[in-house]
């Protein structure tokens, strides 16, 4: 029941820009709204999914490990939006343009490596590929995901221009949740 009401409340950003698709109220330059919307979900996601470990470890909560993996793969939903929009309602799926535009623009380079992270990680997370992987390879792969958020963090600070106060803030949340696993990382073991 509680896991059905969180893959809910996941989807709400996307009802939410389906009515204002609907209900023309996304403002005046909707697909800007729109790419915008999408990549901050995405790093919210991203970052909600990388708090789950240590979450459950302050609060001896281990049962909120169960929704790592579906934050993950909304992380993915969105970021996938995100390109989704770039190359098709910005880019009119013009693939030459496109890759000319990655190459040139080193904010969408970012962003796009960052995105193209994520799709291993997307497809390999069932149980079926952590058998086939084997645990310690698995997890070895899903460590991506520490580069990614970096990515990601760096592609929407290069993004915007002036008012960085909301990649900064993402970045102080990306560090403090990457510090805190680099903490334990190398801690001295308990005796």
């Amino acid at each position: 029941m509680v896991k059905a009401l969180v893959f809910l409340l996941c989807l709400a950003p996307t009802a939410y820009l389906a009515w204002g698709l609907l209900y023309d109220g996304l403002g005046p330059n909707p697909i800007e709204y729109i790419t915008r919307d999408t990549g901050d979900w995405t790093l919210r996601f991203l970052l909600i999914s990388l708090l789950i470990t240590p979450a459950r470890r302050i609060l001896a909560k281990p049962a909120l490990i169960k929704y790592r993996r579906m934050l993950g793969l909304f992380a993915f939903y969105y970021a996938f939006l995100h390109f989704l929009t770039y190359i098709w309602l910005d880019r009119f799926f013009d693939v030459a343009d496109t890759l000319k535009d990655i190459a040139k623009r080193p904010f969408i380079t970012v962003g796009f490596a960052s995105f193209v992270l994520l799709i291993p990680l997307a497809i390999t997370s069932t149980a079926g590929w952590i058998r086939r992987l084997g645990g310690k390879r698995w997890a070895l792969l899903h460590r991506a995901v520490y580069i990614s958020v970096i990515l990601g963090v760096i592609h929407y600070w290069w993004l915007v221009k002036s008012d960085i106060r909301l990649p900064l803030m993402y970045a102080v949340f990306a560090a403090i949740l990457l510090g805190y696993r680099l903490y334990v990382s190398f801690r001295p073991a308990r005796p």
